[in-house]
């Protein structure tokens, strides 16, 4: 009998980056914005300085980040687990789960990675086309956005505050 398939993205166990397995269960009524990261990137400093922001800001208020280190994209995330973390924590400070290294497309991409794209396809077809897309998941599961990686974090503070229901922050 064919395994049953998953209705949100409740239904994924992922690896964190020390291995272990982290059910998505564990972020219930939360929201969720899901990032492929890389370490020598173009885009790095400035999407996890914006992330870090970000997560400072709103994760008392619900919004989690799960950052998923990808080799794909021209060998910019080559380390292992062990080193994409100290890079993480170290370098760029990050507050929010890193997972374990995975792939985002072809026939070894991550279940979940299948599942979101499924969810919200690209301009171009459902393939990440590199390093930083965002995917933002609502607190009722769903997939409800999906944005390029030249669309820098601060950019989709909106998107998350209205799916917080915080009120927009006064210019």
């Amino acid at each position: 009998m064919a395994a049953e398939a998953p209705k949100s993205i409740y239904d994924f166990t992922v690896k964190d980056i020390e291995g272990n397995d982290v059910s998505l269960k564990d972020y219930a009524g939360k929201v969720l914005l899901i990032v492929n990261v890389a370490s020598k990137d173009g885009l790095t400093e400035s999407n996890y300085k914006e992330l870090d922001v970000l997560y400072e800001k709103y994760k008392t208020q619900g919004l989690e980040i799960l950052a998923f280190p990808c080799n794909q994209f021209a060998g910019q995330e080559p380390g292992t687990d062990a080193e994409i973390k100290e890079v993480a924590r170290s370098k760029f400070k990050a507050e929010f789960p890193v997972f374990a290294k995975i792939d985002v497309n072809g026939k070894d991409a991550a279940p979940l990675y299948q599942y979101i794209k499924s969810q919200k396809g690209g301009l171009f077809g459902n393939a990440i086309k590199w390093n930083f897309t965002k995917f933002l998941v609502n607190k009722e599961r769903k997939v409800v956005d999906r944005y390029a990686p030249t669309t820098g974090p601060l950019r989709i503070e909106k998107d998350i505050q209205g799916l917080l229901a915080v009120p927009a922050s006064a210019p």
